[in-house]
């Protein structure tokens, strides 16, 4: 780990990720190629091309980057690389871990024991109780309480550990305060607790973006606990991100006649904790035993490339274009599909997925567009 990055590489890493078609993963095998952020921007044209891209790839100005770590920094909040040493630790463990965050408020949070908070929006009073509950007893036994700073259950787990330690992950921008009528708990969490984002400054919160959100709750937390849930709601995705994760899922059971009880009633049918109290929360999390951490992909990169794999040959992006289509598939099956060597698949699909023709997917899948 480094304490902090060089500024210019810093700024490289924010034009990497902020440029199309450029995800978490993708950064990842950019990195692992090519060393540094700079060596990858400079390659990615000739990449995209590679992968079928017609027209040149728009890659992030360096003036945009700048501009957006100004912003950042009037705001109060600061942009944390997953290299440094104020990025969450357990986080870095996940696959698709954001490479760069922003955060606003106590950053030292984010690297003390957590437990993860979520649940209905449209939460029961009841629920709302338990999320209370639940959280501040976890909050004063030494856990901060991560949420996402929705309406219901999440305010409530928010609320009742401003005292104790609470981190909202907002699915927009660091300075887009939703719901609105949560203005006032945001700025008492940027005051006493911290604020998390990885979308850029501005940004509006759509659809697509909470999902990404909540794996940041899982991902920051050693485990999930699901307070109220409908049979489809965003709260299960967190649970199954968490499994995906290896973290802890606990769940509050409720009746079978509310529908906001049967995802969490589903979770305990599936083997998920059982939580009637906060002590059965409170005795997993303090059994587990935080595994050593690995340092994650690039950590201590230093501005030398790895050696060059071989280039993928025209015969072998065929055969890969032949098994996609817009039906995922987990990259371990393609591997085996077309008999290649793995570097030189990831390659392709780095390339393909630069041009805009395939997309990924939770679960190490991926499709056609």
């Amino acid at each position: 780990m480094t304490a902090t990055l060089d500024p210019q590489e810093k700024i490289a890493w924010l034009r990497l990720i902020r440029t199309e078609n450029v995800g978490p993963v993708t950064f990842n095998r950019l990195l692992d190629r090519f060393g540094t952020a700079e060596k990858a921007l400079a390659a990615l044209p000739e990449l995209a091309k590679r992968g079928g891209r017609l027209e040149g790839l728009k890659v992030f100005p360096a003036a945009s980057a700048e501009k957006e770590i100004d912003t950042v920094y009037k705001l109060g909040a600061k942009i944390i690389c997953r290299t440094e040493d104020d990025y969450p630790a357990l986080l870095r463990q996940v696959e698709d871990a954001p490479p760069v965050i922003t955060v606003l408020g106590n950053t030292k949070l984010l690297n003390k024991p957590s437990l993860g908070v979520v649940g209905a929006r449209n939460a029961s009073l009841t629920g709302r109780k338990i999320a209370e509950d639940f959280s501040r007893k976890t909050g004063a036994a030494g856990y901060v309480i991560a949420s996402g700073l929705a309406r219901g259950i999440d305010t409530a787990a928010h609320i009742a550990t401003l005292a104790s330690g609470t981190v909202a992950v907002v699915a927009g921008g660091i300075d887009v305060i939703y719901p609105p009528e949560n203005d006032r708990l945001y700025r008492q969490i940027a005051e006493a607790g911290a604020v998390v984002a990885e979308s850029p400054v501005n940004t509006e919160p759509l659809a697509r973006h909470f999902p990404r959100r909540n794996r940041i709750i899982s991902g920051i937390s050693l485990g999930v606990l699901i307070v109220e849930a409908a049979a489809k709601s965003g709260s299960l995705i967190t649970a199954r991100m968490a499994l995906e994760q290896n973290r802890e899922v606990f769940a509050v059971p409720g009746s079978p006649l509310d529908p906001r009880a049967e995802g969490t009633n589903g979770l305990l049918r599936d083997g998920a904790h059982m939580a009637t109290t906060a002590d059965d929360i409170i005795q997993v999390l303090r059994s587990l035993t935080l595994r050593s951490l690995a340092e994650p992909p690039g950590a201590g990169w230093k501005g030398a490339p790895p050696a060059t794999p071989p280039e993928p040959s025209e015969a072998l992006r065929i055969r890969i274009m032949e098994c996609l289509s817009p039906t995922p598939v987990h990259m371990d099956e393609l591997i085996r599909a077309v008999e290649a060597p793995v570097g030189e698949v990831l390659m392709v699909i780095l390339e393909m997925e630069l041009a805009g023709r395939i997309e990924r997917q939770a679960g190490n899948k991926v499709n056609l567009i």
